[in-house]
Order: structure tokens, then C-alpha cells, then sequence
């Protein structure tokens, strides 16, 4: 009987968030997903197309772009902002009342992710941008810094590492504080210097740290639209939309529901096999 009542109690303390997750994640998933097969345009009736929406992204070259721009941005944001934001927490952890810089580097994490797109707007726009001025004494420029070619990406993945440094960098200098005091100090009694102190102690310890920001950083920039939307509006000719903002701009600008749909679960399948992979990749290591 008593194991029983506990088994009830679990199922109890579990209801309200599966109810959630269920309502809030299971649900639109799988709406999406049979929204895929259809040729919705959000009004009328519904008809079942099969897989046609998916080969009919195997030929749009603005689909391809998107996923392009993205899987750059991750990249370029993984590369960088992993260490950094690290290297960060390590800086400050050492700095004695560092308590406002650490909050002074958090701030951008807080701004809402349109108000951050303005703000570099203003900086990086090829003939009002801050940038591009101050550059125009040296005789340089202007430089498409958004809305061209070629650098859009790197400049959307500059803006989601300024604007994420702060929320990694927090997990980190968290992840820092829970390490045992009384190893670090043994092994600096042992005459570690502290490049190997950190090489061969501190990362090896933190790594289901390094783990949790990784995963946060890959789902972010999958989820990215409100920067490509404030920085370019996906212009020029697409040139410059992310997996996201594309999806938007085929349900709701052009209403081919069913279309915008497949991009949904195609960034549902890219973010969940990427991060799958990260995790894999990071245990493999670990074994090793």
C-alpha cells in the first residue's frame, strides 16, 4: 500500500507539468507537423498534400540561404562565445568586488532582442551606422555590415554574442563557485601554474557546464528572428534570413501555412539533432 500511495504521489507531482509540457510543447509540435502535410493557407479547408511541401523546399534556393546563414551564425557563435563568456567568468571570479561588472556585462542579456537589433542598427547600417562613419575618415568603406552578400551573418552572429555573453557567462561563474575549494588548492600547492590549473582541472570538472551553455547557445540561435528582422528584414532578396525569419515570411506574408509549417519542423529536426550531436560529441570526450 505504501508503494502504492507513492507511485500516486509521483503521478500527482507530476501531473501539473506534464499537463504543461503537453499543452505547450506536444501539442504544437505535432500541430505542425500535420500542418506540414497539408496545403494550408490558414483560411479554409485543409487538403492533404503528403510530402510536397518538403521536396518543394529541396528546391528553394532562399531555404537553402536561410539554413546557410544559420548553421553560420552557430558556428561563429559556438567558436566564440563558448570561450569567451568562459574566460570571462574566470577574469571576474579573480576580480575582488566585481559584483557591478559582472551585472554591467549581464545587462544586454535583459534588453529585448528588438530593441538590441536597434540598437546596432545605428552601429552597423552601411550609411547611417556608427561603424561606417567612423571608418569614412580613414578612407574605408562604406562596408555592407548588414544587408549585403556576404557579411550579414557574421554581423547577426555579433550581436547575438554581445547580447549572450552576459547569460553564458553567468552559468559559468555559477558552475566556478560550485567547485570544490579543497581540490583547487591542492592541486596549487602542487605547483600547477594556472593555465594548467584551469586546462586540466576546472574544464574537465565543468564540463556538464560547458554542456548546458552549448545546448542553450544552439537552441538560441535556432530561435533567432527578432535580430534578422530588426537588422535587415531578411534582405536583400532573402539574401539575409535565418531558418526562422524565413518561416515567418512563408506562413505570414506569403500564407502558405502548410509550407511554413515544413520549415518548423525542419528547424525542430536541425536544433534536436545538433544539440543530440553536442551531447554525444562531449561524452565521447569525456570516456576518452
Amino acid at each position: 500500500m505504501i508503494w502504492i500511495s507513492s507511485r500516486w504521489k509521483i503521478a500527482l507531482m507530476l501531473a501539473p507539468a506534464l499537463i504543461l509540457f503537453t499543452a505547450f510543447f506536444v501539442y504544437p509540435v505535432g500541430y505542425a507537423i500535420a500542418y506540414s502535410f497539408t496545403n494550408s493557407a490558414g483560411f479554409g479547408a485543409a487538403r492533404f498534400v503528403g510530402f510536397d511541401n518538403y521536396v518543394s523546399l529541396k528546391g528553394d534556393p532562399f531555404f537553402w540561404q536561410s539554413v546557410r546563414n544559420t548553421l553560420v551564425i552557430l558556428a561563429v557563435s559556438l567558436i566564440i562565445l563558448l570561450p569567451a563568456s568562459f574566460g570571462l567568468a574566470l577574469l571576474l571570479r579573480r576580480i575582488k568586488g566585481a559584483g557591478a561588472l559582472r551585472a554591467l556585462v549581464f545587462g544586454p542579456a535583459i534588453i529585448a532582442p528588438i530593441l538590441v537589433g536597434l540598437i546596432w542598427v545605428f552601429i552597423l547600417d552601411p550609411r547611417v551606422g556608427l561603424v561606417n562613419r567612423l571608418l569614412e575618415p580613414l578612407g574605408v568603406g562604406p562596408i555592407q555590415w548588414i544587408g549585403g552578400n556576404t557579411l550579414t551573418p557574421y554581423a547577426v552572429s555579433l550581436v547575438f554574442i554581445w547580447s549572450s555573453i552576459g547569460f553564458a557567462m553567468t552559468i559559468f561563474y555559477a558552475g566556478l563557485q560550485l567547485l570544490p575549494s579543497d581540490i583547487m588548492e591542492a592541486v596549487q600547492l602542487d605547483g600547477a601554474t594556472a593555465w594548467q590549473r584551469v586546462r586540466h582541472v576546472t574544464i574537465p570538472m565543468m564540463r556538464e557546464t560547458f554542456a548546458i551553455v552549448a545546448i542553450l547557445l544552439i537552441t538560441n540561435v535556432f530561435k533567432i528572428f527578432e535580430l534578422v528582422y530588426m537588422l535587415t528584414g531578411g534582405g536583400p532578396v532573402h539574401r539575409s534570413e535565418t531558418l526562422v525569419s524565413y518561416m515567418y515570411f512563408v506562413t505570414f506574408t506569403n500564407q502558405r501555412y502548410g509550407s511554413g509549417m515544413a520549415i518548423a519542423v525542419v528547424i525542430f529536426v536541425l536544433g534536436g539533432v545538433t544539440s543530440l550531436a553536442y551531447l554525444a560529441l562531449a561524452r565521447r570526450r569525456n570516456i576518452a
